[in-house]
C-alpha cells in the first residue's frame, strides 16, 4: 500500500471519530480491526479474536464473525468507491468453525455499483482455509473525501 493511501485511510478514521465497534481504535470494547490494506481489488485486515469473543466451547461467536465480514465489506466500499455505506442485506454462510485462537484474515470486495447501491462480498480465512463467506446489498450513505 502506498504511503498516500495509508495517510488517506488515517484521515478517514479520524474524520469519522474512530469509535466504530468493529474498526475503531478508540473503542475499548471493540474488535479493533485495523491496518486495512488494499490488494488486487480487495480490502483486507487481520482479526485476532480475544478470549471474551468466545461462543460455544472455544469457537468464535458467530455474530462477531458476521460483524467482521460486514466491516470488511464496508471497507471495500470505502477503499474502492470512496463512500461510506450501511448494510441493507447480509447473506452469510459458515464453511468451517472459527476459533478464538485463530488468526483470521477478513477480505471484502465490491462486486458491482449501481447508483447508491453496492453489491459487496466478503470472506474470512484462516490457516485451515475458507471459514465463512458473505454477500450483501449496501446503501451509500455519504462520500468520503
Amino acid at each position: 500500500m502506498t504511503p498516500e493511501l495509508r495517510a488517506w485511510i488515517e484521515q478517514v478514521r479520524v474524520s469519522f471519530g474512530d469509535r466504530c465497534f468493529a474498526c475503531g481504535r478508540k473503542n475499548d470494547e471493540g474488535l479493533h480491526l485495523d491496518e486495512w490494506d488494499w490488494q488486487d481489488g480487495s480490502a483486507t485486515a487481520v482479526f485476532r479474536p480475544r478470549p471474551e469473543h468466545v461462543g460455544a466451547g472455544d469457537t468464535l461467536h458467530g455474530g462477531l464473525a458476521a460483524t467482521v465480514l460486514d466491516e470488511a465489506m464496508v471497507w471495500a466500499g470505502i477503499l474502492q468507491e470512496r463512500v461510506l455505506s450501511v448494510t441493507g442485506t447480509l447473506n452469510l454462510r459458515f464453511c468451517k468453525p472459527l476459533f478464538v485462537t485463530d488468526t483470521i484474515t477478513a477480505i471484502g470486495r465490491v462486486e458491482e455499483r449501481r447508483g447508491r447501491r453496492l453489491k459487496l462480498s466478503g470472506r474470512l480465512e484462516t490457516s485451515a482455509g475458507l471459514a465463512a463467506e458473505a454477500s450483501g446489498l449496501y446503501l451509500v450513505s455519504s462520500t468520503v473525501e
